[in-house]
């Protein structure tokens, strides 16, 4: 299986996922801890489909953090055990996916391994890799839920370093810090846009 495509992985994993709900712990044992990182792919799918699933994010998001700690400390993954028995819902979860999987083929296809190779080599840039990581998941968790693409922006940065790193391809791990770089400045323009907002609306309350 370890020669099989990203994608087909995946939709591999997809198709044995239980007709009501997977826990965490459940879908950490289907892939090991050798496929963490197909897990943080997996996991960045769903919200490259504008289709809101409540909770989503933060529980995904809190996995993919701790992923990412995991790796920058060379550790194994450990999960809160509250987060690990939580239950995810496959009914809407599997078509979601199933529809973003075809995102995820076209990203492989373009993918090329030993690529910007300095960028996935170990050492002190494998630990800031890691730390991006971390970076993009906490950002999936900002509680901008509701506004458009503040989910997609991270998830699709996540996605291209879950890819660079499987496939040792530094291009994709580029456009992982590209993305991560992209959220940052959406978020600031959406908090930027906020405080002016209520400061206009302070302003006519107090005039």
């Amino acid at each position: 299986m370890t020669g099989e495509p990203i994608s087909q992985r995946l939709r591999s994993l997809v198709r044995s996922l239980p007709p009501t709900g997977i826990t965490l712990s459940e879908l950490i044992h289907q892939v090991g801890n050798d496929g963490l990182l197909i897990l943080t792919a997996l996991l960045t799918l769903v919200f490259l489909i504008p289709i809101s699933i409540p909770g989503v994010s933060t529980v995904f998001g809190a996995a993919i953090l701790l992923i990412g700690m995991s790796r920058l400390i060379g550790r194994e993954l450990w999960i809160p055990e509250k987060l690990k028995h939580k239950i995810i819902g496959t009914k809407k979860l599997r078509p979601v996916l199933r529809k973003a999987l075809p995102w995820l083929q076209k990203i492989e296809r373009v993918s090329r391994p030993n690529r910007i190779a300095w960028l996935v080599a170990s050492g002190p840039v494998e630990r800031m890799n890691n730390a991006s990581l971390i970076l993009g998941a906490i950002l999936l968790m900002m509680p901008f839920g509701l506004i458009p693409f503040s989910n997609t922006f991270p998830a699709v940065a996540l996605l291209f370093f879950a890819i660079g790193l499987l496939q040792r391809d530094g291009v994709c791990v580029l456009l992982g810090y590209v993305g991560n770089a992209a959220t940052i400045v959406y978020f600031g323009v959406l908090i930027a846009g906020g405080g002016m907002a209520m400061r206009e609306v302070f302003g006519r309350l107090s005039g």
